[in-house]
């Protein structure tokens, strides 16, 4: 069995990840702010490199299955530069949609494990939906 071993590196790259995150949420709230997209995005994925390493990220996103989402990510990722943050959005919400599709299922066992929030998503009709994804394989 192998543990997850939470050194320095990993905290402060989950930190990372989780700002992005926020200034990504952020951008979204002030009108698509291209700026705050922007930094979002530079926190996103030095937080993901930062948090599986950078051997892992790129294996990641080069995976033959993932080169649609990595393409649109990336070209989504380069519209928020250039000045175009809705379209720039929309490219990087369908290549997230993408790349990240196989965590869903793990995403799901969290959800249905937190205490309080956790009795909606063990509700037969959700979990029906949950259940039709579990078989996957998280793509790392």
């Amino acid at each position: 069995m192998v543990s997850f071993e939470m050194n320095d590196r990993k905290k402060i790259g989950l930190g990372l990840t989780g700002f992005g995150i926020f200034f990504s949420f952020l951008g979204i709230v002030f009108f698509f702010d291209k700026g705050l997209l922007a930094m979002g995005n530079i926190l996103f994925l030095s937080g993901l490199m930062l948090t599986i390493g950078l051997k892992s990220t790129m294996q990641f996103f080069t995976k033959r299955q993932n080169y649609k989402g990595t393409i649109s990510f990336g070209s989504g990722f380069f519209f928020v530069l250039v000045g175009w943050p809705l379209l720039g959005m929309i490219f990087e919400a369908y290549g997230f949609i993408v790349l990240f599709s196989g965590f869903w299922p793990t995403l799901a066992v969290f959800l249905q494990r937190i205490p309080i929030l956790g009795w909606v998503f063990q509700q037969p009709f959700v979990t029906s939906f949950f259940d039709r994804y579990r078989a996957r394989r998280v793509p790392v």
